[in-house]
């Protein structure tokens, strides 16, 4: 799933043989993300030459970049989590890159409930990967079906404002 916190992103559900890595959104919380689209949020298209009169009127009215979208993943779903640190490794018991399962810790809201549980039964958080680590999707076959309509409601409580 997208924590609570990313519920005022735009979001999409993974795919399978997706690659991804772990991003800081606006709203400060870690999330996954498409490296496709953060290269798009880092590497602009550049504008052709303008006329003096469009480049004013585009300082006043910047055009607005398309945010970047969360990639939600549903709790049953097999992750190969790669890049682990070394601090992480030598608390879990872990290797540099191991097969997970993702999973949702609570269903308490307005808390962080995203996390993934190693193959030792070990979990941990999203929010406790470092940003930039990559993440591969495997497997949603085992994936839980996700209530739709359950997540329009969460979705409705926020409203993403850039600013």
């Amino acid at each position: 799933m997208c924590d609570y916190s990313l519920m005022a992103v735009p979001n999409r559900l993974a795919q399978e043989g997706e690659d991804l890595v772990a991003h800081r959104f606006p709203t400060g919380s870690l999330g996954l993300a498409s490296p496709t689209d953060l290269k798009r949020l880092a590497d602009p298209p550049q504008p052709a030459r303008k006329s003096l009169w469009c480049a004013v009127r585009e300082f006043f009215n910047p055009p607005k970049a398309e945010p970047v979208p969360a990639v939600c993943i549903p709790p049953g779903a097999r992750l190969q989590l790669q890049d682990i640190p070394v601090r992480l490794q030598h608390e879990l018991g872990v290797g540099p890159a191991e097969d997970v399962t993702f999973t949702q810790l609570t269903a308490a809201v307005n808390s962080y409930r995203d996390a993934v549980r190693f193959n030792n039964g070990r979990e941990v958080r999203l929010q406790e990967l470092r940003e930039g680590q990559r993440v591969r999707v495997l497997d949603l076959s085992l994936a839980e079906e996700l209530d739709l309509e359950r997540l329009r409601e969460e979705r409705a409580e926020f409203v993403y404002r850039p600013r």
